[in-house]
């Protein structure tokens, strides 16, 4: 199934999103591999909520940006640009035929959520916890 695409702006191979839950970095084992300098070996996650992209900051060093703002954890709408480091990509998606019924859930995390982990979770440094969730 695909759950959307991302298009690399100013040219280059569009990247198909093949599952719900996905890894992009610049190491190999990456669900999503960008090799460039610029991109953190494990530099953020794409998350598939209620039909929704939310996009996720594992601590990078060069930031993640939607529509040109850095974020920790945002929902990504589509056609908006996400930017990994300088690498900018537009999404496209159809949260309808992702499940997406009534209302977007909320853009950001809720402070429950963000004060249930964590400081070194919250900021992106906890490697037991990426561990955990990714298994490397």
């Amino acid at each position: 199934m695909n759950y959307g695409e991302l298009i690399p702006q100013g040219g280059g191979d569009t990247i198909p999103l093949l599952k719900g839950k996905l890894l992009l970095g610049r190491r190999e084992q990456c669900d999503i591999c960008l090799r460039f300098a610029n991109v953190s070996a494990h530099h953020c996650q794409l998350i598939l909520e209620h039909g929704y992209w939310f996009v996720k900051d594992l601590g990078s060093r060069n930031g993640t940006k939607v529509n040109g703002k850095r974020v920790t954890r945002k929902r990504v709408d589509p056609g908006d640009k996400l930017a990994f480091a300088k690498h900018i990509y537009e999404l496209r998606y159809v949260p309808s035929d992702l499940g997406a019924t009534g209302p977007p859930p909320p853009d950001e995390e809720t402070i429950s959520e963000i004060m249930g982990r964590s400081l070194l979770d919250r900021a992106g440094l906890d490697r037991r916890a990426r561990e955990n969730e990714f298994g490397f």
